[in-house]
C-alpha cells in the first residue's frame, strides 16, 4: 500500500514546541486510525537545528541555560536573534545544507509541518534542495497566540499557515503572508487535555500523599525549572488558610534537588515532581497554576479550566507577554508583578466545582481547545 508520510519539525528549545509536534502526531494518528482502508499514515517527529551543526547546537543550548539561569536576558538573546536572522542567513544554510537533504531523502515526506520559527527557512530550502518542491508540500503551525510573532515564522516559502487566532493571522499578513494561505484554527495543544481526565482528582492527590480535600496549587517552572519558583514558594508558607503544594521542577534536576530538601521542613504539604507525564491529571486536580506564559502550558491550563497565575518576573519574553495579556482581559489568569502577589490570589481563589464543564470565552479563539484535531484534519486534506 502507499504510504503518506508527514515529517513533524522542532527545535529543541523550551518544551513548548517538542510539545506541539507530538500532539500534531497525536492527532493526525488517532484521525488516521478511524479511516480503516485509507491510505497509511506514517508520522515522523524530528528535532532539526540542534543536530545540525556545532553552531546550531550551541545556539539551542545558549537558549536553554538562559530560560532556566538568567530568563531576565532572553530579551536580548531575542533581540540579536531578530536582527541578525541567522535562520535565514544564506551562509548559516550552508552548514545546514547536508543534514536537511539527508533528511528529506530518509523521510521523503509527503508534507513537511514545522512548529518552530526557526527551523522554518532551513526547511524550506532543504526541500528545494532534496529536489521535492514539486511533491512536498511546507505547513507551519504556529504556537504564538499573538501578534508579537517572530520574524521567522513568516517564511514565504510555505505552503499553507495554521494560525491560533485572529491576532496572529493579521500578523502574517502585516508581515508579508496572503491571507489565502493562512488558516486560523486554534492552538495545537496535546489531545489529552481536550479529553476528560483519565485519573480523577481524589486518586491524583491521595496516590501523591495529599488531601483530596484541601486547596492545591500547582508551582511551574515550566520545561527548563527555572523563573522565581522558590521565592514564590516561600510566599505561599504566609498563606493563612490551609493549602498545599504540587512543585513542577520540569528538567532542572538541581531546581528538584533543592526544593525537595527547601519544602522538607516548610511544614506546608509539599509534593516535588521533576518531568511527568501527569499533567493533564494534574491539572485537572489543582485549583490554581502559577506559571510563566509559556503559550502551550497556559492553553493547556485553559483546556482544562485552570485558573492561573501567571508571574512576570521576570520580565516575560516578548511573544509572551501578548499570551498574559489575552489570558488575563479573558478573565482566565491573573498577573503577578512579585512573588507576593501569590498570597493574596490564593487567600481569595474561589474554587470551582465540575470547572470542566464552564464555557469559555470565544475571543481569540480561547473555546478552541480541541483545535489540534482539525489542525490533523487539515494537514491531512491539504497533502492528499
Amino acid at each position: 500500500m502507499d504510504v503518506f508520510r508527514i515529517l513533524v519539525c522542532y527545535a529543541d528549545t523550551g518544551g513548548g514546541h517538542k510539545s506541539a509536534a507530538d500532539a500534531v502526531r497525536l492527532a493526525i494518528e488517532e484521525l488516521a486510525a478511524q479511516r480503516p482502508g485509507a491510505r497509511k499514515v506514517e508520522v515522523y517527529v524530528e528535532t532539526v537545528i540542534g543536530e545540525t551543526n556545532v553552531l546550531n547546537a550551541f545556539f539551542v543550548g545558549f537558549y536553554n541555560y538562559l530560560l532556566r539561569f538568567h530568563e531576565s536576558w532572553m530579551k536580548y538573546y531575542i533581540g540579536f536573534i531578530e536582527t541578525f536572522k541567522p535562520d535565514q542567513s544564506t551562509i548559516g544554510y550552508l552548514f545546514c545544507k547536508p543534514f536537511m537533504k539527508t533528511l528529506y531523502a530518509r523521510v521523503m515526506p509527503s508534507v513537511v509541518v514545522s512548529v518552530h520559527p526557526m527551523v522554518n527557512h532551513y526547511l524550506f530550502l532543504g526541500r528545494r534542495d532534496a529536489g521535492l518542491s514539486a511533491t512536498t508540500k511546507m505547513v507551519i503551525v504556529l504556537t504564538d497566540p499573538n501578534a508579537s510573532l517572530w520574524s521567522g515564522w513568516a517564511c514565504k516559502g510555505a505552503d499553507l499557515f495554521i494560525a491560533p487566532n485572529d491576532l496572529a493571522h493579521d500578523r502574517l499578513v502585516q508581515m508579508g503572508i496572503s491571507g489565502s494561505r493562512i488558516k486560523t484554527i486554534g492552538m495545537p495543544i496535546d489531545p489529552i487535555f481536550v479529553h476528560p481526565a483519565k485519573i480523577t482528582r481524589e486518586k491524583v492527590l491521595t496516590d501523591l500523599g495529599l488531601d483530596p480535600d484541601r486547596l492545591t496549587i500547582l508551582v511551574c517552572g515550566g520545561w527548563a525549572g527555572g523563573g522565581p519558583v522558590i521565592n514564590i514558594y516561600e510566599a505561599l508558607r504566609k498563606v493563612k488558610r490551609p493549602i498545599q503544594v504540587i512543585m513542577l521542577c520540569g528538567n532542572n534536576k538541581e531546581l528538584l534537588e533543592k526544593m525537595s530538601e527547601h519544602s522538607r521542613d516548610s511544614g506546608l504539604p509539599t509534593v516535588v515532581l521533576g518531568f511527568s507525564d501527569l499533567f493533564s491529571d494534574l491539572f485537572n486536580a489543582g485549583d490554581l497554576l502559577v506559571t510563566k506564559a509559556g503559550g502551550l502550558t497556559t492553553f493547556e491550563a485553559v483546556a482544562r479550566r485552570l485558573p492561573m497565575a501567571i508571574y512576570l518576573i521576570p520580565e516575560p519574553m516578548p511573544q509572551e507577554m501578548g499570551t498574559v495579556e489575552i489570558l488575563t482581559a479573558a478573565g482566565l489568569a491573573q498577573a503577578m508583578k512579585s512573588t507576593d502577589d501569590i498570597i493574596a490570589l490564593v487567600e481569595n481563589l474561589k474554587p470551582v466545582p465540575n470547572r470542566q464543564t464552564q464555557p469559555l470565552p470565544s475571543i481569540h479563539n480561547l473555546d478552541r481547545v480541541d483545535a489540534i484535531y482539525e489542525i490533523a484534519q487539515t494537514i491531512l486534506d491539504f497533502a492528499q
